[in-house]
């Protein structure tokens, strides 16, 4: 059975995406803030309470998970966050904030988890479609997913020679019910669900993709 580590496994999409995999017979490693998950199922290994910004934490992680034996087949970042806020009017610190929960969450799961990852294997970040033109209000959360998407290129470039191929799924808006409060009169059905997401990833996550490596691959909806 291939094993899949995903982060931000307690949110939207981590959720789908638990249920997608775990539906396709992946056995999946939750890892979360959160100190509990926010459904039952009895399949699933939760790793909660870990902040992934902390990158001793996210050693202390991977030396447990390799104690315990385990080997990775993938890994999925979907762990970060959004703030919208003027460059000009805003607070500096929201920069820092963004790249934090964006950023260097990849940076430290991708490296402490590198050394686990079976050959193949494959590493998914999530990135987003607003990277390719930043809006008013959207500077840095777009500045630290364009840093993701970075990453991605130059980790690919320095692991595909182990048979780790690395990609990242970039959305448009998301479905969730946060998105669906903030702009109640947009139309729900031109965004990207969650489940479309999950199952973009389970395709990168498998043998079908092995020939898709260093792309930035971008899930728009109707939007």
């Amino acid at each position: 059975m291939k094993t899949v580590l995903v982060t931000g496994a307690c949110g939207i999409v981590g959720t789908a995406l638990w249920q997608t995999l775990t539906q396709a017979g992946y056995n999946v490693i939750g890892v979360d803030m959160a100190n509990e998950l926010p459904f039952e199922n009895a399949k699933v290994d939760f790793r909660g309470g870990i902040d992934l910004s902390n990158e001793a934490a996210v050693i202390g992680l991977a030396e447990t998970l390799k104690q315990e034996g385990y080997a990775l087949n993938g890994l999925v970042n979907i762990a970060g966050g959004f703030v919208w806020e003027e460059a000009l009017s805003g607070d500096s610190s929201t920069w820092t904030r963004m790249f934090q929960i964006n950023l260097m969450t990849a940076l430290n799961t991708c490296k402490a988890m590198a050394p686990l990852l079976t050959n193949p294997g494959a590493i998914i970040n999530i990135g987003a479609a607003a990277a390719d033109k930043a809006s008013a209000g959207m500077g840095a959360y777009t500045a630290s997913k364009s840093a993701v998407i970075k990453l991605s290129e130059a980790l690919n470039e320095e692991l595909r020679a182990h048979g780790v191929r690395v990609n990242v799924i970039s959305p448009t808006i998301v479905d969730t019910p946060t998105n669906r409060n903030d702009m109640p009169d947009a139309a729900f059905d031109d965004w990207v669900s969650p489940a479309q997401i999950a199952d973009l990833t389970a395709f990168l996550l498998s043998d079908a993709a092995l020939a898709i490596n260093g792309e930035n691959i971008r899930i728009r909806g109707k939007v």
